[in-house]
């Protein structure tokens, strides 16, 4: 067999008459920008989270600076990270203006609610837990602590859509989500897009305003902005996207169960679903001891897989200026040496599942 981490072109292949016909029916129009398809979505998405307003813009990265540029975040603002994320996280904290904090995990790869308590300073502004692998956090906890300290909290949610909380879907718990229309994500566009989702009007409105350059009409520009607008070639594709978007999900979470019953446990830890959570398995990790060989060997097999993230926040170059050491935060450290992205996509058949389980397991049998 021969098994990539994801079958990109399936994404045009598998639908491509009906995509091609949306795309000219966009272009057909010479409706390219913030026309009637990203309402469409937006609206969608608002009713698909439980929110009262979805935003479309340019990717998660452009949702979570101009929510900060929103706010109003001043330079000696700290918000509270996790350092086992994407770098876009702790980017746009730094890009706003703002100071990232990360801090540790714990064993499921999320954010600690304990390292939350301990990293809140006076500049302490807000908390932005990343709800990661199509699982959301603790957030009961979270916004309790969000509470008691008068901070904002938003939701990284750009792994996260269709994942459930306590029956809440994710990007309704905090002040604002923000989520990715990356083609690896469950819900994917055919190239960059991103939206986000907020209950706050006053909000919705700047974010509306500062995605299109601050534009309150054609003529007047109120705060200058960003040019963040979802494309809405894009939006149109994810609309057609929305209508089978559950169906992504069972098959997702079908591939779990089975990676849960073919893998030993006895050499490889997954995290389990906890009873508050529905998770959406936007990727599928697991930790192991000598993973780094075990990545050679699955490849050797023709299996590809991956890491997220090899490198904590901490620890990457571009954090320098902020103070870490290696040690700083123990388990994000050892778990960056133990964690392992399997596939887990829709294409995957269960024949493959049972063939990638299977070598995994054999390795864990060799003598080195």
């Amino acid at each position: 067999m021969n098994i990539p981490f994801f079958e990109y072109p399936r994404l045009w292949t598998d639908n491509r008459a009906d995509l091609l016909s949306i795309i000219d029916k966009v272009s057909s129009t010479g409706g390219f920008i913030l026309q009637e398809a990203v309402k469409e979505f937006e609206v969608g998405l608002a009713n698909y989270t439980g929110s009262n307003y979805s935003v479309g813009v340019g990717n998660a990265t452009d949702a979570m600076e101009i929510f900060l540029e929103a706010i109003g975040i001043e330079p000696s603002d700290e918000v509270i990270i996790s350092s086992h994320t994407m770098l876009a996280t702790a980017s746009a904290i730094k890009v706003a203006g703002g100071i990232p904090v990360p801090v540790d995990i714990g064993s499921d790869n999320l954010i600690s609610i304990q390292a939350i308590e301990s990293a809140i300073t006076a500049n302490t502004v807000g908390i932005m837990p990343t709800q990661l692998n199509g699982r959301i956090c603790d957030m009961e906890s979270i916004l309790s602590i969000a509470k008691k300290h008068g901070l904002f909290v938003v939701e990284d949610a750009a792994q996260c859509i269709g994942s459930l909380y306590h029956n809440k879907p994710s990007g309704s718990l905090g002040t604002i989500g923000c989520f990715s229309a990356h083609p690896l994500k469950n819900l994917n566009a055919i190239g960059d897009a991103g939206y986000l989702t907020t209950n706050n009007k006053n909000i919705f409105k700047k974010v509306i305003e500062l995605r299109n350059h601050g534009m309150v009409d054609r003529n007047k520009v109120k705060n200058f902005g960003y040019v963040s607008r979802m494309d809405n070639l894009q939006a149109a594709v994810l609309n057609y996207r929305l209508k089978n978007f559950k169906d992504v999900i069972k098959k997702r979470r079908e591939n779990f169960k089975l990676y849960n019953k073919y893998l030993n446990k006895k050499h490889i830890f997954i995290s389990p679903e906890k009873k508050y959570q529905y998770n959406t398995y936007h990727t599928f990790v697991i930790q192991v001891d000598k993973r780094d060989q075990l990545k050679k060997y699955l490849k050797k097999n023709n299996i590809i897989t991956t890491i997220h993230y090899a490198i904590p926040i901490h620890l990457q170059p571009a954090a320098k200026y902020l103070g870490y050491e290696r040690g700083s935060f123990k388990n994000t450290e050892k778990q960056a040496k133990r964690i392992l992205t399997l596939p887990i996509n829709q294409f995957l058949k269960k024949k493959e599942i049972k063939y990638i389980s299977d070598k995994i397991n054999t390795f864990y049998t060799i003598d080195f």
